[in-house]
């Protein structure tokens, strides 16, 4: 197989098992350019590319265009909070005045679940999916994946924990469905009124108990807490929280074996994560963001193929 069986990046849950090989294998190869003296090559030379966000993000943002740019595509960015849309202007007539522009490619982050869906159908470029409210984030299930696959070679029996906010985390969800395609084994862990109800459905288990969960998993991907998203109380405070299912050193050293922690970012030190674990031989964090360049630059570099 040498294309991908979409012509976007809508989420993981439309990719097949063999889409997500096809990508980590092209991101091998694009690691080992990002690794060379000269880090850029003309792949994407003809190509446009608009990066257009009606949320604030920096390191999505960043890693997006940085990828656009070792591939030598031509970079817009388009900000929400700077443009028409304050004034008004719908989503469609925003990106279409960019695609008179003649772009071919539109990266989207959107504030509404389903935003990039609605855009594929209307206009004729690819579209990737940077993030669409609580709903899907591809591109980091898929850095983080890589980044075990990096780690831990096979995900047969490989146990992996996510912990902390999955109700309102698009990461979540995308890390469940690219998890479990890939053949390992998902455990949610977090307070009960922050995991959804019926979430067993996607083929995970969930559990209450931080201490038996960290013994179970092989990696933890632990969950900032989106208070940003949260329109309720659901828990009584982050002190609270962080002593019932904050991850630390002390944690980790009560362990029957050693486990390596990964976060999508950013970081809520001293609370979902202490300082030491996030900076100790446990963690895998900064691998993960130079492993988005590189999986970022595949999936563009795929897309191109595949003309909307």
């Amino acid at each position: 197989m040498s294309a991908l069986s979409v012509n976007h990046l809508l989420g993981i849950e439309s990719l097949t098992k063999q889409d997500i090989e096809l990508i980590f294998s092209t991101a091998d190869n694009f690691k080992t350019i990002l690794n060379r003296r000269i880090k850029k090559v003309p792949s994407l030379r003809d190509i446009t590319i608009a990066n257009v966000f009606f949320e604030n993000s920096t390191r999505t943002r960043i890693s997006f265009e940085l990828a656009e740019k070792r591939l030598s595509a031509d970079v817009v960015n388009f900000s929400a909070s700077s443009s028409s849309v304050k004034k008004g202007e719908t989503l469609l007539d925003t990106v279409n005045n960019i695609l008179a522009m003649k772009v071919d490619m539109v990266v989207m982050r959107h504030p509404h679940v389903g935003a990039p869906n609605f855009l594929a159908q209307h206009i004729d470029a690819n579209v990737i999916n940077a993030g669409d409210g609580t709903h899907e984030h591809p591109t980091q299930a898929l850095l983080d994946a890589y980044s075990i696959r990096e780690k831990a070679h096979e995900f047969n029996g490989l146990n992996v924990l996510i912990l902390g906010d999955i109700q309102h985390s698009r990461v979540a969800l995308s890390n469940i469905y690219c998890l479990t395609k890939l053949g390992a084994n998902v455990k949610l862990c977090g307070p009960p009124t922050l995991i959804p109800k019926n979430i067993e459905s996607l083929g995970v288990e969930v559990s209450y108990n931080l201490q038996e969960s960290l013994e179970w998993c092989d990696f933890a991907n632990v969950l900032r807490i989106q208070l940003e998203r949260q329109k309720d109380s659901y828990f009584p405070g982050l002190r609270e929280y962080a002593n019932h299912f904050g991850v630390t050193m002390q944690r980790l050293n009560n362990l029957s074996k050693p486990i390596t922690i990964m976060h999508p970012g950013p970081m809520n030190r001293g609370v979902e994560i202490e300082s030491k674990v996030a900076d100790s031989e446990h963690s895998v964090i900064l691998n993960q963001v130079e492993n988005g360049v590189a999986i970022r630059m595949a999936v563009l570099y795929l897309l191109a193929s595949n003309p909307s």
